[in-house]
């Protein structure tokens, strides 16, 4: 049974529950997603489905490329991912996974990378509380401060909290419940926010035992 999916962040919104309140909810375009390729562990060394996500032009594809979604006979994908599998029994090259694998109520945990932010000073990039607006400290509002750990041991130790490149990373968010899915329109509807902008590539997992505990 495969248990995840390739989709897009469309965005946020809210619903309101029977009681009135307000509940935060990120939409996501969830597949449909074509199996692409079926990894094996006779041959692989492990079992896994390879979807493909949204649709690229054959001219943009290189030759071993083509033929691997030809081999498939499958439309050709932007995107491709594994998603390991328990078996293989009820899984085929070519059939579509969409967003019935999940149901209302369900925890999912859902992986995306981050808006990237460019490169920023440590208040924006560290949440700094900056230096003082008076009393001679007008020009070091947003200075790191002091980096040195005195003559001792005369250097500065791998990991110090400093300017530099800040967001564009790969952050998973775990047990998201799943507030609807509706594969007739490929929509997948969650509580609370994921990482990645509107447009944004995510997967999305059925949540680990060890995450839902």
């Amino acid at each position: 049974m495969v248990t995840g999916i390739i989709g897009r962040k469309v965005g946020m919104t809210q619903v309101f529950e029977d009681s009135g309140q307000a509940v935060p909810v990120t939409v996501i375009q969830a597949g449909p997603c074509p199996i692409v390729q079926l990894k094996t562990e006779e041959k692989d060394g492990y079992q896994a489905v390879q979807l493909g996500f949204g649709r690229q032009k054959e001219n943009r594809m290189n030759n071993p490329k083509r033929g691997h979604f030809a081999k498939a006979d499958v439309d050709p994908a932007f995107v491709l991912r594994e998603f390991r599998v328990q078996s293989l029994a009820d899984v085929s090259v070519g059939s579509i996974v969409d967003a019935s694998v999940f149901s209302e109520g369900e925890l999912v945990d859902v992986t995306g990378t981050s808006k990237g932010r460019g490169f920023t000073g440590v208040v924006k990039r560290w949440k700094f509380a900056g230096g003082k607006k008076t009393h001679g400290g007008e020009q070091d509002l947003r200075r790191p401060g002091s980096i040195g750990a005195s003559a001792t041991p005369s250097r500065v130790f791998k990991g110090k909290r400093m300017a530099g490149r800040h967001g564009a990373k790969r952050h998973t968010v775990q047990n998201l419940p799943v507030i609807q899915a509706d594969p007739d329109r490929n929509l997948l509807v969650v509580k609370g926010a994921v990482p990645g902008p509107p447009n944004g590539l995510l997967l999305i997992k059925k949540a680990s035992k060890a995450s839902s505990t």
